[in-house]
């Protein structure tokens, strides 16, 4: 695909690896910059089950080229069967397909997604530094002088901050923001082999936890529950996690309960409380600007914070090359994506209110239900 290039800016710093970095830096390398990409883990890992790509999500890493690999890795369906947390089969959700070629929804466990990425950015000969972040930003009006965490210093025409909820680059440098905020609930998932029979992401209603099962694999599956979130003194170990996962499993049917009957202490288990923000502008000081969680995290229940994240690279890089300077690039870019990423985090906290409240599924359906439809107009 032929692309403008960006002509605003020659030397690019992305600060953090993960799925937002990444696409900044694939989507700014494609339109000519010369990018340099740091993060602060030395092995440049990512921890975590299976991830759920919708449409929305699929359309954007398309757009990156990484489509085919995506659906040659993971797996892809078209619908979503919705059960009574007993088992009992109450609907099917077909999933549209927003573009001609276009699979519907799909999921990929992270590890797999992640090596993906990284493999186009080595593809493009984009230079890595790993077990580094930043410790100073200084904006000098054509660029930004960079102090590096091991002592080492650089200038660049643009520094993007994709570092994370916990992003350093948001704390040297936007004053106006705060850390995201506890909604009340936490997130727990499993990736386990597949039930036998699963064809179709699952979800399973009607209970104080709702969960859900995506297949990301031939063979295998993640499950998530969201559960009313207790603060604890302590990280539960691994024991912790297999006990009460079971537990909580107890008054599952379907593959939910199959996943309890033959859940083993080898399965990886995780448990996290959730967070979410939507950072006030500006999302941009000068030459630095912010993308991803660093500036809109949100919560798993559209299954849109990673294609938030490849979108908003994405832009970044539409809006430079549209633009006549840098400013007016973050401008545009900042325009663009804020009223999107509101939806995405408003309705998702919104229906996480609802299940701690054990408000009516009907209004929870509701909400989904347009926010998805929303989620499928172009970006």
């Amino acid at each position: 695909m032929e692309r403008e290039n960006i002509k605003s800016v020659q030397e690019a710093l992305i600060v953090g690896g993960g799925i937002g970095g990444m696409a900044a830096a694939i989507a700014l390398s494609e339109r000519g910059v010369k990018v340099d990409l740091i993060d602060l883990d030395p092995h440049w890992r990512v921890y975590g089950a299976g991830i759920t790509i919708t449409g929305p999500t699929l359309r954007a890493y398309r757009r990156l080229g990484l489509l085919e690999q995506i659906k040659a890795q993971g797996a892809i369906t078209t619908k979503t069967r919705l059960f009574k947390y007993d088992g009992t089969h109450l609907h099917d959700l077909e999933e549209p397909v927003i573009e001609e070629g276009l699979p519907a929804t799909g999921g990929i466990m992270r590890p797999v997604l992640h090596r993906i990425m990284q493999g186009r950015v080595r593809e493009l000969e984009i230079p890595v530094r790993l077990g580094l972040t930043v410790s100073a930003l200084v904006n000098t009006g054509d660029g930004v002088d960079v102090t590096f965490s091991d002592g080492s210093t650089g200038h660049y025409d643009l520094v993007v901050g994709s570092d994370s909820v916990y992003s350093s680059v948001r704390e040297l440098s936007f004053p106006h923001m705060a850390p995201a905020v506890p909604t009340g609930q936490g997130c727990w998932r499993i990736s386990i082999r597949k039930p036998p029979g699963l064809e179709y992401g699952e979800f399973y209603l009607g209970h104080a936890n709702p969960c859900g099962i995506t297949a990301c694999a031939p063979d295998q599956v993640y499950m998530w529950m969201l559960t009313a979130h207790e603060a604890r003194e302590s990280f539960m170990d691994e024991e912790e996690l297999f006990n009460e996962l079971k537990r909580l499993l107890g008054d599952f049917g379907g593959n939910a309960g199959w996943i309890r009957d033959n859940m083993t202490r080898d399965d990886w288990i995780n448990y996290r409380p959730l967070a979410a923000v939507l950072q006030p502008k500006p999302w941009y000081d000068g030459r630095i600007v912010l993308l991803g969680d660093a500036v809109h995290a949100t919560t798993p229940h559209l299954a849109s914070g990673a294609g938030m994240a490849v979108e908003s690279g994405i832009v970044l890089a539409e809006e430079l090359a549209r633009a006549d300077s840098v400013e007016a690039g973050l401008l545009a870019y900042q325009e663009r994506r804020y009223p999107r990423c509101k939806d995405v985090i408003d309705s998702s906290v919104s229906v996480g209110r609802l299940q701690l409240a054990h408000g009516d599924p009907h209004e929870h359906a509701k909400i989904l239900e347009g926010a998805l439809s929303r989620l499928n107009e172009d970006f």
